[in-house]
């Protein structure tokens, strides 16, 4: 792959290596460097490197976006591969440069990974060890990063873009990407075979309801229910585990809010994309080196009840922030919506009552669950099932209380039936057959329930189904 400057050796008559044995030697795969090779790559790239930022204008590392600069840089990178002591192929030519370049304004080895619009996680399990999520499906990527110094410099970028730091005093830290995608990551001494980042991304194009039919994760009727819910102003709880798409779901929820209305976000990491144009976003603030400055979910909640909202929305409530969520619900501030994990609609009750109990106040059980009860409308369950299929698996009311128990009724739900050929789980939805209370409520704030039957039935979803849906908007 490789000539020097003096005259090429001739090839032998046998073209195919041959081990002692006298059996053909195994040959890396088409496309893929040796090892011996991939290193003599790995050097030329590293000295390319360091060329580059010793020549490159400042001005243009700025704005390297900008595509004209952009090109300027590559022909700057393509020039210095031409004054090394070696003749490239023009495959490890484009190698190089490409790599140069990602390492030199992106995100090394990830921006490779992150080109593909389908993949949905990617899992740095260390230097070597890259996972990705395409599908539903986990699969160890071909790409690697040098060794943890590297994995570090990259991680370095991602953090220092939304002023955060990790370091052996803060070994964990929550980030975003440019695109809006969640960043975790946690390194040694507590990652003990190497730094670990999770990336969850979220895709350059929103994830609509339209998709949400079309895939079969919820039927119109859901869609059209939730909508009159949130314009009606009831106070929603969207529930599920890690990767089941709550986060995706409040957005979508969030999108119903009228355009007339301020509505104030909160999150740990900005990741909701509302459109109304009056949205205020507020963030979290991690510690500075000396442990101050911290700023969290529970002081932006506070302080966003004196700037005049019409809606909040919490990215997730997980600690005692979740109690100031419950009391701006039950004080004027209805129609706001948060996340929580859990894994039913009673094990949310259950949540609740942990985590209010966090704010560090002694509230008996019976006056939590009260206020769960009177602030609470709505609990909308998603899932991620076997073999990748995310559900909207249930959206239930919440009745009010009968003695120490906070009652409820499931208006819609999803039945597994089993697993497909493909692996992926399979069922229906159906509404239950009951009628919500809150009907009326809706109603008086502007909501149409239109109509929609609660009558018990099997719910459609699907292409067809979504095309029916649009045809139902439109006319």
């Amino acid at each position: 792959m490789f000539r020097g400057s003096g005259s090429p050796k001739q090839p032998s008559k046998s073209t195919t290596p041959v081990s002692e044995g006298g059996k053909p030697s195994e040959q890396p795969p088409p496309g893929k460097p040796s090892e011996p090779v991939r290193r003599d790559l790995d050097a030329i790239k590293t000295r390319i490197h360091r060329k580059l930022l010793d020549r490159l204008d400042l001005s243009q590392v700025v704005d390297h976006d900008n595509a004209e600069s952009r090109e300027e840089i590559k022909a700057l990178v393509a020039a210095l591969c031409d004054e090394e002591d070696v003749l490239l192929d023009q495959a490890d030519r484009k190698r190089i440069v490409t790599e140069v370049l990602d390492q030199t304004f992106g995100l090394g080895p990830l921006e490779e990974i992150l080109a593909d619009p389908n993949v949905s996680d990617i899992l740095v399990n260390g230097p070597k060890q890259i996972y990705i999520e395409k599908g539903g499906r986990l699969t160890l990527s071909t790409v690697v990063f040098k060794d943890n110094a590297h994995v570090l410099h990259v991680l370095d970028k991602i953090v220092s873009a939304v002023g955060r730091r990790v370091d052996e005093v803060n070994p964990m830290v929550d980030a975003r990407l440019a695109d809006g995608s969640r960043v975790n990551a946690i390194i040694p001494p507590l990652a003990l075979d190497g730094p670990s980042i999770s990336i969850r991304r979220f895709g350059k194009d929103p994830v609509t309801w339209e998709n949400y039919i079309t895939w079969e994760s919820c039927p119109p009727e859901l869609v059209d229910l939730l909508e009159a819910c949130v314009v009606g102003r009831l106070n929603v709880l969207i529930i599920g585990g890690t990767g089941s798409g709550k986060t995706t779901l409040l957005n979508n929820c969030s999108s119903f809010i009228p355009a007339t209305e301020r509505i104030v976000t909160i999150e740990d990491a900005a990741e909701l994309r509302l459109r109304q144009p009056h949205i205020v976003r507020l963030e979290t603030r991690p510690a500075n080196i000396e442990g101050k400055g911290r700023i969290s979910i529970r002081e932006l909640l506070i302080n966003s009840l004196r700037m005049r909202p019409d809606r909040i929305v919490v990215g997730e409530c997980r600690g005692g922030e979740t109690l100031d969520m419950l009391q701006a619900m039950n004080t004027g501030h209805d129609g706001s919506l948060t996340t929580v994990h859990a894994n039913s609609a009673r094990d949310a009750v259950q949540r609740i009552e942990t985590m209010v109990m966090m704010a560090g106040f002694d509230l008996p059980v019976r006056a939590i669950r009260s206020q769960f009860a009177s602030a609470v409308n709505l609990i909308v369950h998603a899932s991620r099932l076997t073999g990748g299929p995310r559900k909207i698996l249930s959206v239930t009311e919440v009745m009010g209380m009968e003695g120490d128990v906070v009652t409820m009724q499931q208006i819609l739900g999803f039945e597994q039936q089993g697993i497909g050929p493909d692996g992926k789980a399979f069922g229906r939805f159906t509404m239950e057959g009951v009628r919500p209370s809150f009907v009326e409520r809706v109603k008086a704030h502007g909501g149409s329930i239109g109509d929609i039957s609660f009558d018990r039935r099997v719910l459609q979803t699907g292409p067809a189904a979504m095309e029916q849906w649009k045809r139902k908007k439109g006319s």
